[in-house]
């Protein structure tokens, strides 16, 4: 088989699909995703969830930045065959989940092939007994990687901001999954809100381009309000629920996690 052809997302096994792989996608940079990816793994652990969150962003990985991690091992010493995924994995003592680091700025990783991705995806898999979820914070985007590995997991987060290009994007990944038959897993998270009514609005928008041209619209999972805060926390290298407790902001993504975990996590 040719390693540009696209594969096909590796199969759960029955056991396996009692835990869950989860993949936060959006259609563009600056919707604030990796900063979801994180405060959500964050709020599941609070809700007692074992979490491991992966950074599958292949070319511009930063998910140890934005926690202030030192990472002595990561993706690209699997990659290169030094390491299984399992051998990478670095517990965030402050926020009680696992990491697994990407690199950053490392081309090759960017332009892996896919039979060499479906191998670390088939790694991932087997972790799945081992946690109640797994969160895959995918790279901004419609190239093929992101698009597989968002097939491979059980629910696909697509976040999305009320901007144009950002609805628009957001639309383009929403139409090629579910042309590739990917789109029951599919679900919507707006982001950077000003109110449940803005939210509603915008994934109004969205929703009636969806059923427009696609005869389908994924459900809307919920909306975190914006708060200018979140940069202060990113700034710190820290953990948004620890350092700003009991905002609108931290109860939207503590529902969200509530959804998730209640919907999904059984």
């Amino acid at each position: 088989m040719s390693t540009t052809t696209e594969l096909p997302p590796p199969d759960l096994t029955a056991d396996a699909a009692r835990h869950k792989l989860i993949a936060i996608a959006s259609g563009k940079g600056g919707v604030g995703k990796t900063w979801l990816s994180i405060t959500l793994a964050h709020a599941l652990t609070r809700q007692g969830k074992k979490v491991l969150l992966f950074d599958g962003d292949l070319g511009l990985a930063n998910i140890d930045v934005q926690l202030g991690m030192m990472a002595k091992r990561d993706l690209n010493d699997v990659f290169e065959g030094n390491l299984s995924l399992a051998h990478v994995i670095e517990h965030h003592a402050e926020g009680g989940f696992d990491v697994i680091a990407g690199r950053s700025g490392h081309g090759s990783l960017a332009a892996m092939p896919l039979q060499r991705l479906n191998d670390v995806m088939q790694q991932l898999r087997a972790l799945l007994p081992k946690y109640d979820a797994i969160l895959i914070d995918l790279g901004a985007g419609i190239d093929k990687t992101v698009r597989f590995m968002a097939a491979a997991a059980d629910l696909a987060i697509v976040v999305s901001t009320d901007e144009p290009t950002s609805l628009t994007d957001a639309y383009a990944f929403i139409k090629l999954s579910h042309a590739a038959g990917h789109g029951d897993n599919l679900h919507v998270v707006v982001n950077m809100t000003g109110s449940a009514k803005e939210a509603d609005t915008t994934y109004g928008t969205l929703s009636k381009a969806c059923q427009t041209f696609l005869k389908f619209t994924p459900p809307m999972l919920g909306y975190i309000r914006q708060d200018k805060r979140v940069r202060d926390a990113i700034r710190a290298q820290s953990l948004y629920l620890t350092r700003f407790p009991g905002t609108e902001t931290a109860e939207d993504v503590e529902a969200v996690a509530g959804r998730v975990a209640a919907t999904l996590l059984v």
